[in-house]
């Protein structure tokens, strides 16, 4: 696991100049490799180049060092992320007699390249951010993986072309701020968070997944383009049983590719189905007791350890458990979130950052769970999606609106409570007689059109989710394989991934998602519907696949997650910094929002009215906007 940085700019730089450059955006992300770093440099009369990483040595420790050239030194490479294939590629064209200097990932996307072209790197199984530059071509690849587990950065400032792992790289090498971008953050205050394509700033991109941009140094210009498939996704004509055998091979493969380590690694084991199915897989094929880490809270209601113990006594893990408190959580919420860069107010960033933080000290790889409920079908958005489509067809609109008006009141619930009223009151908000409910399920932020009440008229955007319409093809989700098709594009890259990729690497913890494997989805994608969810039970197949290795009922008792009770929190130890972000003074300079709009929804939320994921939305925004336009943290 690695950082990378690159920059290009047409022109002759001296080399001592373009050194400095490079060196300076690898420092931005030390904590991404703090066990090594290298780089490139190359000037000529029309261009120069440079790339640099930072490595965490996981594979090949002692020869695995970048940037690695080819035996020719025309094609040199950096790297970041995990190929979990590599062995096997490696073997394929060892038999075509092309050899290797080092026993790394790294060096087996180059000479897949060098030998087989950019169609090469479809055969990748991994997380990845590359960049190759090819000196007969003149050109440079910049990769990135089919889920976008590895984030990838780009922009053309000028006559400067650069790219990076993390934004604060590109930040430090451009001398000023850019501007903020409408789209990115109308997407944010929707989504909580910004997807790919876009970023908060102006002219910033990120690399899409599965995509690979091809900079023509000759030309001085750039293009972008998914990375082909030979896969073709038809619905399989296969019995349920059959089915279920194959879901338990490919997990199982998975986990075991993305066991290959050189390090210590563990699992994370929260007690939910995924988890619990990575760690029992892994420790099947392990020939020591594995490691497992597991959070819990002081907190009663969120505080679910008692699940991640079962799991721990059935595989006999060396169990490791960190209990958590408010203090913990609070005293580290500038530093997490001033570490994405961007606005980001997924409170459960929080305690992923501390529980990684933990691990860390143990293991330098930890198993995670995520991804299954997109790949098997396991989001509780997913049933609204089939409830909207119904409820929505027996109760007439005006209906719908009376019952709300009654209702609430007394389905009223505090931020910090997961009971039933909550969960009703949440659903009804989320009920829409449009065909466009499912980006309103998605819209954790401000949903519902309701942004517009709040951003002034220059920073509005109608309608911030057209792209995604059209990139897949879906502009009113009404399937489950819709809602999972929007999803891996937009919630999995952007927030998923995001909080994952970021809480880890902040630690130098490296995290692998087994459910995360191509094969394994467009495997699932060729099912049945209902063999993911079958009625209302959720993630059917892969509970089916794996029930007779745990306790009766154990795959089917839900569990919460990470909630947080920032609620509670922006009424007593954030209000004080709550109150400055909605002075007067200070929206009238900033002139984004309405202020008299955003002054009532953060007063009535300090006087009772749950306005929680709107107002910490709100809340996050100004902390990034205070420390990356004013120079401090509030």
């Amino acid at each position: 696991m690695c950082g990378i940085n690159g920059i290009l700019q047409d022109n002759h730089i001296d080399s001592s100049v373009l050194t400095n450059k490079i060196k300076l955006m690898n420092d931005q992300i030390i904590h991404r490799g703090p066990d090594d770093h290298g780089c490139f440099t190359e000037s000529t009369k029309e261009f120069s180049i440079a790339m640099g990483m930072r490595r965490l040595s996981i594979i090949d420790l002692n020869s695995g060092q970048q940037p690695i050239y080819s035996d020719d030194n025309n094609i040199v490479i950096v790297f970041n992320g995990e190929i979990y294939n590599y062995k096997k590629l490696r073997a394929d064209l060892s038999s075509k007699n092309i050899t290797f200097n080092t026993k790394s990932d790294t060096e087996v996307i180059l000479k897949l390249y060098q030998y087989e072209g950019v169609e090469g790197f479809r055969k990748l199984d991994g997380m990845f951010g590359f960049s190759i530059y090819d000196r007969i071509k003149k050109k440079v690849f910049i990769g990135r993986d089919f889920f976008g587990e590895k984030p990838l950065y780009f922009t053309q400032y000028k006559n400067q072309f650069l790219w990076a792992s993390e934004l604060k790289s590109i930040l430090k090498a451009i001398p000023t701020v850019p501007t903020i971008n409408k789209l990115g953050l109308n997407l944010f205050f929707k989504l909580t968070y910004i997807p790919a394509p876009f970023s908060i700033y102006e002219g910033i991109h990120k690399l899409q997944p599965n995509h690979l941009l091809i900079y023509d140094l000759k030309k001085s210009s750039w293009s972008t383009d998914s990375i082909k498939s030979t896969q073709v996704n038809e619905k399989e004509d296969i019995s349920f049983n059959s089915a279920k055998l194959k879901v338990r091979e490919l997990v199982a493969e998975s986990v075991k590719s993305r066991s290959v380590s050189d390090v210590p690694i563990g699992t994370f084991l929260s007690g939910g189905v995924d988890s619990s199915i990575v760690s029992l897989c892994l420790s099947r094929i392990s020939n020591q007791k594995i490691n497992t880490f597991s959070i819990g809270f002081e907190k009663k209601g969120f505080d679910e350890r008692d699940k991640s113990r079962t799991v721990a006594n059935l595989i006999d893990s060396n169990h490791h458990e960190f209990v958590l408190n408010e203090d913990d959580l609070k005293t580290n919420v500038s530093e997490i979130l001033d570490n994405f860069d961007e606005p980001f107010s997924d409170s459960s960033s929080l305690p992923s950052y501390l529980v990684a933080h933990q691990t860390s000290k143990h293991v330098k790889v930890a198993l995670t769970g995520d991804g299954g409920d997109e790949v098997f079908g396991g989001y509780n958005k997913y049933y609204i999606g089939k409830i909207n489509e119904r409820y929505t067809q027996l109760i007439p609109n005006q209906l719908h609106k009376l019952s709300k008006r009654i209702l609430q009141p007394l389905l009223y619930s505090k931020s910090d409570k997961r009971g039933i009223r909550f969960k009703i009151n949440k659903l009804l908000n989320s009920i829409d007689y449009s065909n466009q409910y499912y980006w309103d399920i998605i819209s954790l932020g401000f949903a519902n059109n309701s942004l517009q009440d709040y951003l002034l008229p220059n920073f509005i955007e109608l309608d911030p989710f057209a792209y995604y319409k059209s990139l897949t093809g879906v502009s009113a989700p009404n399937s489950l394989t819709d809602y999972r098709e929007v999803d891996r594009n937009i919630s999995l890259e952007g927030d998923m991934l995001v909080k994952v990729d970021r809480t880890s690497m902040l630690t130098s913890l490296e995290c692998r998602a087994p459910f995360l494997n191509k094969k394994l989805w467009d495997y699932t994608n060729s099912l049945p519907e209902d063999f993911l969810m079958k009625g209302w039970n959720k993630k059917y197949i892969l509970k089916e696949a794996f029930k007779e290795d745990f306790p009766e009922d154990f795959l089917d008792k839900s569990k919460s997650g990470f909630g947080v009770p920032i609620g509670d929190w922006l009424k007593s130890s954030l209000k004080k910094e709550l109150k400055k972000y909605i002075e007067p003074s200070f929206l009238e300079t900033q002139q984004i929002f309405n202020t008299s709009s955003i002054q009532k929804l953060v007063n009535d939320h300090l006087n009772g009215k749950d306005n929680t994921f709107m107002v910490w939305t709100y809340f996050c925004f100004q902390k990034w906007y205070c420390k990356n336009y004013l120079g401090s943290s509030s």
